[in-house]
């Protein structure tokens, strides 16, 4: 299902100085500085399996999830996610995973929750009634239904995770990843979004 070989990522920028003189330096200077962010990781994992990946911040799980997703290019290595390179295929890649960033929302700000999911629905071409199958699934686990006709801008953190997690369902991905989606939240709807992924 997925298949992570020998994945490098690095960050280039340029050399930054202190101070005034610095600055003007900086902008003649050539000099770089290279940041390993991920060094050659491998791993699979089987269909079906739900894989925890921990370490400290700045350890490279975010950069590694957005290897896996296509969001970056790795500098070294591949991945292989249900048999399609993400960096190759991206179009085949988004319709197969769902993605959940615990900073970062997928859902529309101005727009009531409704708008978002039947936006989402055309993105992902869910059927009509695969659509009605799946948002009964997810009111049933997410409890969507008490405000999915209010402005995304007006949710909870915790209502927005919910909405977050439900997008990244909608299309019934066959991979899902979660980058600290319950972030910020507190134990009971923690607890709450964990029964819901593993519903």
């Amino acid at each position: 299902m997925i298949e992570v070989n020998h994945i490098s990522k690095e960050f280039v920028s340029p050399k930054k100085y202190p101070g005034l003189k610095g600055a003007i330096k900086g902008l003649f200077s050539r000099e770089k500085v290279i940041k390993k962010a991920v060094d050659d990781i491998s791993f699979q994992i089987e269909d079906g399996e739900i894989v925890g990946y921990i370490g400290s911040n700045g350890a490279g799980k975010s950069t590694t999830i957005k290897m896996m997703t296509g969001i970056l290019t790795p500098t070294k290595g591949n991945c292989i996610i249900n048999g399609v390179d993400p960096n190759k295929k991206r179009k085949e890649n988004a319709q197969n995973i769902g993605v959940v960033f615990g900073q970062r929302t997928q859902l529309w700000w101005d727009l009531p929750l409704s708008e978002s999911f039947t936006i989402l629905k055309e993105i992902y071409n869910v059927s009509d009634e695969e659509y009605e199958k799946q948002m009964k699934f997810l009111n049933e686990v997410l409890e969507l239904s008490e405000f999915f006709d209010r402005p995304v801008r007006n949710l909870s953190l915790g209502q927005r995770m919910r909405a977050d997690l439900g997008a990244a369902l909608l299309h019934n991905p066959k991979v899902l990843y979660l980058d600290e989606p319950t972030i910020g939240l507190d134990v009971l709807v923690k607890d709450n979004i964990r029964k819901a992924i593993k519903e």
